[in-house]
């Protein structure tokens, strides 16, 4: 029984002589992720694991080691994530096709309901392009712009 209660305790001591390396290896992995990633979730994690390779060298039990970054990494995505989307604008490519969207094109490439024609805008780029209405625009009238689907511009016949 003695020897048990021993051994158990030398098992914890080892458990938490590592804890500042296993928050070491917590941090960098959830930096990894995030490098992959790029979408503002592990690091977060990575961020709370950081005051925790301090806290584990106080000798705290390891259910409060892991309470507490849980409870760090909780408040840092609730508090601080919106905020840094936001000013980091992730998720948001915007670009400038969305002008084209009303935009009068000169059609170069007959559109027929199962085929797709060719387009060209004002400033000279040639766009694929699908009808609307799913009616044939001949090769030489013009098109009035209604949506961007991709590299697909959706256009309606002008009358």
């Amino acid at each position: 029984m003695f020897y048990s209660l021993n051994m158990t305790l030398d098992i914890i001591e080892m458990i938490l002589n590592i804890m500042p390396w296993v928050w070491l290896a917590v941090l960098i992995i959830c930096c990894v992720v995030e490098a992959f990633t790029m979408a503002l979730t592990t690091i977060w994690a990575a961020i709370a694991a950081l005051p925790m390779i301090f806290i584990a060298r106080t000798r705290m039990p390891l259910q409060w080691q892991v309470l507490i970054f849980a409870l760090i990494t909780v408040i840092l995505i609730i508090f601080t994530r919106p905020f840094a989307v936001k000013k980091l604008k992730i998720g948001k490519n915007t670009t400038n096709v969305n002008s084209l969207i009303g935009e009068e094109i000169l059609i170069t490439k007959a559109v027929s309901k199962f085929q797709k024609g060719e387009g060209k805008t004002k400033n000279g780029v040639i766009w694929n392009i699908t009808s609307q209405s799913e009616e044939e625009i001949t090769k030489g009238s013009t098109a009035k712009v209604v949506e961007v689907n991709g590299n697909t511009l959706i256009v309606d016949k002008e009358n």
